[in-house]
């Protein structure tokens, strides 16, 4: 099976205290073109977190020490946004359920097939690099909502609103030349080339304001 490009940032984490297993997917994952780290614990994988890491993880439910499902609240507590998978035996299979209603993309239970895990990994980075995109998005329109002045900024929530530049300059007193120097000066700032486009940035990026 032909896996689909990673982006060249993005790394694979195979945390199972199991060599064999890690061995075998890192041979599995490499021959078909991922970057790959394996690491045999939770606590070796924690000491070298970074929020900026990109990619996902592949991660055994039970191992000693600190379990799957314990780094996997932790990493949930740190805001870690990288899709995670877990490997799961027959009887753990309640565990893996439980992750993927706390956001768990998937889980899969040994044995697995190639074909299998190498689809699992291909959504997780589809998804992760979406995602990815999206933050990168929200924040870049957080900054240019930041570079507005009030009154502009008074003149956007209107336009939002769907009022017309009547309209804004009897609900700010100004007038209707003043309030199209300021829809020119939002459109710039926001880098919008059209109502729609405006619309678009300023609604996407609420969300990530109330995070």
């Amino acid at each position: 099976m032909s896996a689909l490009p990673a982006e060249p940032d993005q790394i694979i984490y195979i945390i199972d205290d199991d060599e064999a297993l890690r061995d075998s997917l890192v041979w599995l994952l490499e021959s078909s073109g991922y970057r790959v780290q394996a690491l045999e614990s939770a606590e070796r994988f924690l000491a070298r977190y970074d929020e900026n890491l990109t990619g996902c993880l592949v991660l055994d439910v039970r191992m000693p020490g600190m379990s799957g499902l314990e780094l996997f609240e932790e990493l949930g507590r740190r805001r870690c946004t990288l899709p995670v998978i877990f490997i799961t035996g027959h009887g753990d299979v309640p565990m893996a359920v439980s992750a993927l209603k706390k956001g768990a993309v998937d889980f899969i239970e040994k044995p697995f097939t190639d074909r299998d895990m190498l689809g699992l990994i291909e959504q997780c980075l589809a998804s992760e690099r979406e995602n990815r995109g999206k933050r990168r998005q929200e924040a870049d329109t957080a900054r240019r909502l930041a570079q507005l002045t009030q009154r502009e900024r008074e003149v956007l929530d209107l336009i939002i609103l769907g009022k017309l530049n009547k309209q804004i300059a009897d609900v700010l007193g100004i007038s209707i030349k003043t309030v199209e120097v300021h829809r020119a000066r939002v459109m710039e700032k926001m880098g919008a080339h059209s109502l729609a486009e405006l619309v678009q940035h300023v609604v996407s990026a609420e969300p990530a304001a109330t995070r």
